[in-house]
């Protein structure tokens, strides 16, 4: 597993972090990982996101072409 260093985290950002790590009954350093985990998408989600948004463009071209024909 590799290790992620962060510094000059402005003190307000610092504080909201801290408060909702315990909040959720994490250390702060878990509450970093479930917050990458949540909005840093894999490369597996994002090939699953992009292949969900071809799909949809596929059936929108379908639908506006059967209304026009």
């Amino acid at each position: 597993m590799a290790t992620l260093y962060v510094r000059n985290v402005p003190r307000g950002l610092y504080e909201a972090l801290r408060k909702q790590a315990k909040r959720n009954h994490r250390s702060i350093a878990a509450e970093v990982i479930a917050l990458l985990d949540q909005f840093i998408p894999s490369e597996k989600e994002q090939k699953r996101r992009q292949e969900f948004v071809l799909k949809l463009e596929a059936s929108a071209r379908d639908t506006v072409a059967n209304q026009v024909g």
